[in-house]
């Protein structure tokens, strides 16, 4: 399962959700606060469900989201969106370059 990467714009630390509420099927309304205490800035955030990408195999006939283009589902498969590598394979990828610049090279 993936968590939102939500980053303060003042300080660049993670943000983490305080509380939410559902305000609709596809709204839910977040409060959030900035992890360094120094900085504690908040702020209230909407999370919106606004197209759909591809069909539910286990459709509810109530829910009408309108289909998003051809141009945003081929953006969502672009890899700036996918989830990153994890922690393992970004200092795996740090060890192999360090050993090609060789032993004196951290």
């Amino acid at each position: 399962m993936s968590t939102y990467k939500l980053v303060c714009p003042h300080c660049k630390s993670r943000m983490r959700i305080r509380t939410s509420e559902g305000r609709h099927i596809f709204l839910r309304i977040a409060y959030l606060q900035c992890t360094t205490e120094a900085c504690g800035w908040s702020v209230r955030a909407e999370f919106e469900m606004t197209h759909e990408l591809s069909p539910s195999g286990m459709p509810d006939p109530q829910v009408h989201l309108p289909r998003a283009s051809g141009e945003v589902r081929k953006a969502a498969l672009e890899p700036g969106l996918q989830k990153s590598p994890g922690p393992r394979a970004r200092r795996a990828s740090s060890i192999k370059t360090n050993k090609a610049l060789g032993p004196n090279c951290a």
